[in-house]
């Protein structure tokens, strides 16, 4: 058997042994959804959600290693940062802090991340749209 088919033997093994490795893709129960005007609320649905709430939906190349792995490890991530189905249990200094943070991103074009854009492209943030989410983030700080 020549090199380049062991070589590729072992990639197509190696890419299977993959696919058998288990992640947790699955949506823990909403604690309470941040309550929002409707406006802000679709915006945050269409850019946000998928990495920041307890409501992501997992297409079906989210299953396929190793990008499952990738995108998994955004998703925990970006929960941890800021989960929008915990959102209205935070007290007024984790809710100020968020603000800041809300804002710093969205100003810095920073959210949402590029390879969730390239997949999916409707979810890119306009220029309205960012000052319609940093006016709201403003609003976090009267809360």
């Amino acid at each position: 058997m020549s090199r380049t088919k062991i070589v590729l033997i072992v990639i197509v093994g190696l890419f299977i042994i993959l696919q058998l490795v288990p992640l947790n893709q699955t949506n823990p129960p909403i604690i309470k959804d941040a309550a929002t005007p409707s406006d802000i609320k679709l915006i945050l649905k269409t850019s946000c959600y998928d990495c920041h709430s307890n409501e992501t939906e997992w297409p079906w190349y989210s299953r396929i290693a190793p990008g499952s792995f990738l995108i998994t490890r955004d998703v925990v991530e970006g929960r941890k940062h800021l989960n929008f189905s915990e959102f209205s249990d935070l007290d007024a200094f984790d809710s100020t802090d968020i603000a800041d943070e809300i804002m710093e991103v969205l100003e810095a074009g920073e959210m949402p991340i590029l390879p969730y854009l390239l997949l999916h492209p409707g979810a890119s943030l306009s220029d309205s749209q960012v000052k319609t989410l940093t006016g709201w983030a403003e609003t976090l700080y009267s809360d």
